[in-house]
């Protein structure tokens, strides 16, 4: 048994990652900020879901236009910009809105909201109920990871 002992400890190293558990390496995320620009809408923006779980999903998108403004009732947004700028409008009042899906609301602009210029290595909290937009320079682009996480009301 003592022989053994040593090849016990040694086994959980060589097994695979827990379950759950997703690394994506800055490749990774590159070569899929490509595959995005490729598939941009006439909005000038391209998205795509990355994982699913439980309460919580993450996502990658890239800009290269303003987006419409945003409101969820349920989900917190997370923002970790990869690359590029843009100006991100947070508060205020929702002009035009409109619901677009069940616990989403769409509009046009912002009144009153208050903005903030992100860049590459800028991480954003964004609770739910809280309006916002994104807004991207022309000439200008912008790559983020999204964690889109479920409140507690």
């Amino acid at each position: 048994m003592k022989k053994l002992l040593p090849l016990l400890i040694l086994v959980p190293m060589f097994a695979s990652d827990p379950p759950g558990v997703v690394v994506w390496k800055a490749s990774d995320l590159k070569a899929k900020e490509k595959e995005l620009i490729g598939k941009m809408s006439d909005k000038k923006m391209a998205s795509a879901t990355l994982e699913t779980f439980g309460n919580h999903s993450t996502m990658l998108a890239h800009r290269e236009g303003d987006g419409e403004v945003e409101v969820h009732e349920k989900m917190a947004d997370v923002f970790f910009i990869e690359s590029g700028e843009a100006t991100l409008i947070l508060g205020g009042t929702v002009v035009g809105g409109h619901t677009s899906a069940p616990g989403e609301i769409r509009g046009a602009s912002i009144t009153g909201g208050e903005k903030k210029t992100i860049g590459a290595g800028d991480a954003v909290h964004i609770p739910a109920k809280v309006p916002h937009q994104m807004l991207v320079a022309n000439g200008k682009k912008v790559t983020y990871f999204v964690v889109k996480v479920e409140e507690k009301q």
